[in-house]
C-alpha cells in the first residue's frame, strides 16, 4: 500500500508512464510542461549544472499538444522530443534522472499548461507512491527557465529543516538586460515584473496573509499535500494561481529567497495571460505608460484587514459601526458582498479567534481581494502610472531612495527588499 493509493482510485484515466524503479533516496521530482519549445535543452543543462545534493532528483518532461494543434507546432514538438531523448541518453546519471513523455491529441477542452502539469505531477506522485514516500517534493519548473546553481541545495536545506512544509515559492528574476532580445523587450519585462512586485508588496502591506507569488516555474509542493488537495487542476492558464491558493490557507507555506529562478523574458501568445502575453502587449503598446492599481485602494484594504480580530463575535450593531468607520469604497464593497451574513456564519462555526481568522480568510481570499480592487477602480479610483505608485509604496515600506526614476531602478530596489524577507 502506498500513501497515494486513494488518490489514484479517483484518477480513472491515470496510467503509469515511467516503469523504471525510482532510487530509494529520491526526494525531488521536477515537472516541466513543454509546448512548442525551441531551447528546452538549455533548461535541462541548467538543472544538470546545479550543485549536487544528498538526495536523488528526477525530472519529468511533458511534451504536449491537443487534438487541434497546428502541424507546425506538432513538428516542433517531435523535433524537441527527439533532441531531448538523445540528450538524456548521453547524460545518464543515477542521482539525476530525466524522463520524457510525449502526450499527443489531448482533448482541446482541457489541453494546456494545467493538464500538462497535472500529467507530469501525477506521474511524480506515482513515483513517490512506489516508495511510499509521502514527504517527497514535486518541483514545478517551466521549459524556458534557468536555475541558480544552489537551487536544489536550498530546497533540500529548507525541507530538511521544516518537515511540515506544504509548499514553497522560490525567488525569481526575469533577465532585464542581455543580447537575447531587443531592448524594448527587456524594458517591457522590467515593467511587468515591477508590476508583479508592486502588487505583491502592496498586498503584504495590507496584512493579507497569503501574499505569495503564483509563478508556474517557481513553486514546490509536498507530495502528501498534493494528493490530499486533489492534485493539479486542468485549467488552460492560471492553473498555478488556482492550485496554490488552495494550498496557502493550509499554512506551513514559505518563501525561499536564498536562490533564484530565471524565467524567460520572451514575448509569447501561447497562453492567455502571464509573462509572455504581457510582455508582448507592452511592446505592442508602443511606450504607453504602464497603469496599475492605485495605492490608495490597498491602503483602504489595510484599514479593513487591520480590524479583522474585531469581527470575532461581533454583533450586527458593532458591525454597522465598524463599516461606518471604514473608508467609503471598502465599506460599499463589503456591504455589496454580504459581509453581515458571511461574518455571522463564520462566527457560528468558530469557537476561538484562530479558527475565526482562518475561516475569515477562506471567505476573504485572493479572489475576493482582486474583486475588491476591480470594484474600487470601477467605482472610486483611477489606475495610476506604475512608477508613481511604486514610489509611493517605497516611501511606505522602506527608507531606500531611487536615484534614477525608471522601471529598472524601482525593480532592483523591490527585488532587494524581497531578498531580505
Amino acid at each position: 500500500m502506498g500513501f497515494a493509493d486513494f488518490y489514484f482510485e479517483r484518477q480513472k484515466d491515470f496510467q503509469v508512464k515511467i516503469q523504471s524503479k525510482p532510487q530509494p533516496d529520491l526526494k525531488f521530482i521536477a515537472v516541466i510542461p513543454c509546448f512548442n519549445e525551441f531551447n528546452l535543452i538549455e533548461t535541462l543543462i541548467s538543472i544538470r549544472n546545479c550543485e549536487k545534493i544528498k538526495s536523488s532528483i528526477e525530472v519529468i518532461i511533458v511534451i504536449n499538444s491537443s487534438e487541434d494543434t497546428q502541424q507546425e507546432i506538432l513538428d516542433q514538438n517531435i523535433k524537441t522530443f527527439n533532441e531531448v531523448k538523445n540528450w538524456i541518453a548521453q547524460h545518464e546519471d543515477s542521482s539525476l534522472r530525466f524522463f520524457i513523455l510525449h502526450e499527443k491529441d489531448l482533448p482541446k477542452k482541457f489541453a494546456g499548461a494545467g493538464l500538462a502539469r497535472k500529467i507530469g505531477m501525477d506521474q511524480a506522485i506515482a513515483r513517490f507512491n512506489k516508495l511510499d514516500k509521502d514527504n517527497g517534493v514535486i518541483v514545478s519548473i517551466d521549459a524556458d527557465s534557468k536555475l541558480k546553481t544552489n537551487y536544489f541545495v536550498e530546497l533540500e536545506k529548507h525541507f530538511n529543516k521544516f518537515h511540515k512544509t506544504n509548499a514553497v515559492t522560490t525567488y525569481f528574476e526575469h533577465p532585464i538586460e542581455g543580447n537575447e532580445f531587443k531592448a524594448d523587450i527587456y524594458d517591457a519585462v522590467s515593467q511587468y515584473e515591477l508590476y508583479m512586485r508592486y502588487y505583491k508588496l502592496s498586498l503584504n502591506y495590507t496584512g493579507f496573509p497569503y501574499s505569495y507569488y503564483t509563478v508556474g516555474s517557481c513553486f514546490s509542493i509536498n507530495a502528501n499535500t498534493y494528493v490530499k488537495q486533489g492534485g493539479m487542476n486542468r485549467k488552460q492558464a492560471g492553473e498555478d494561481f488556482y492550485f496554490l491558493h488552495k494550498i496557502f490557507p493550509l499554512g506551513n507555506c514559505y518563501e525561499i529567497n536564498t536562490t533564484c529562478v530565471y524565467p524567460s523574458s520572451r514575448p509569447s501568445d501561447r497562453v492567455p495571460f502571464g509573462t509572455g502575453p504581457m510582455v508582448k502587449s507592452i511592446v505592442e503598446s508602443k511606450n504607453e505608460e504602464f497603469l496599475t492599481y492605485n495605492l490608495d485602494s490597498f491602503i483602504e484594504l489595510k484599514s479593513f484587514l487591520s480590524n479583522v480580530n474585531q469581527l470575532f463575535r461581533i454583533d450586527d450593531h458593532g458591525l454597522d459601526q465598524l463599516l461606518n468607520n471604514l473608508p467609503k469604497c471598502i465599506s460599499e464593497f463589503l456591504i455589496e458582498n454580504e459581509i453581515s451574513s458571511s461574518i455571522n456564519e463564520i462566527n457560528l462555526n468558530s469557537s476561538n479567534i484562530k479558527t475565526f481568522t482562518k475561516r475569515f480568510f477562506n471567505w476573504f481570499d485572493a479572489f475576493k481581494v482582486l474583486k475588491f480592487l476591480n470594484f474600487a477602480h470601477e467605482n472610486h479610483y483611477e489606475k495610476q502610472a506604475l512608477m508613481n505608485e511604486s514610489e509611493k509604496l517605497l516611501q511606505l515600506i522602506s527608507d531606500k531612495v531611487v536615484n534614477e526614476k525608471n522601471y529598472k531602478s524601482y525593480l532592483e530596489i523591490f527585488r532587494s527588499l524581497e531578498r531580505q524577507f
